[in-house]
């Protein structure tokens, strides 16, 4: 009997056994992109601290010690979505939802250099609407393809939601 590869409920792609080695690399390519927002954190950097605690903030920006525990268990998440995701390698999405997902780890990587580094509020935002409207694109390619992998994400989504927020507020008190 032929199975068609253009099903979307076909699932003659997805690995028989689940390749460990590929849930590490997702993950770890996500752990990445946070290390490069650690290098230019105020935790990391002496520049970005200063010019950080000059900014007038909103009074319910998260704590400090909240952002280290958050992120790692957001990145843990993105890794393990992408990875059930690569593992249905025939679907007709699949790659749709690859790239979507890696676009949004890029826009992910650049945010604290453009917020921290550059020392400019309005270019956090610009790429934190960004990233808030690549998250939510990743969301829908991956439901397409992996409903639970899409879930995992949802978390994610509402942490750049507030970020995003806070951005903004961030944004609009320094102007």
């Amino acid at each position: 009997m032929r199975i068609p590869i253009e099903s979307a409920t076909s699932y003659r792609g997805r690995n028989a056994r689940p390749n460990w080695f590929t849930l590490v690399l997702f993950i770890g390519l996500a752990l990445a992109a946070g290390l490069v927002g650690y290098l230019f954190s105020p935790a990391r950097s002496a520049a970005a601290a200063a010019w950080y605690a000059a900014l007038a903030k909103p009074p319910w920006v998260a704590p400090a010690y909240w952002l280290a525990p958050l992120w790692a268990a957001l990145y843990c998440l993105m890794g393990g979505a992408a990875w059930l995701v690569s593992r249905e390698r025939y679907h007709k999405r699949h790659r749709a939802a690859l790239g979507a997902y890696f676009a949004q780890l890029l826009l992910n990587a650049a945010w604290a250099p453009l917020f921290f580094g550059t020392h400019n509020a309005g270019a956090g935002l610009f790429t934190a609407v960004a990233l808030w409207l690549t998250v939510a694109w990743t969301m829908r390619e991956f439901i397409a393809v992996r409903a639970p992998a899409a879930l995992m994400l949802a978390p994610y989504l509402g942490w750049v939601t507030f970020a995003m927020a806070l951005n903004f507020s961030i944004w609009r008190l320094n102007q």
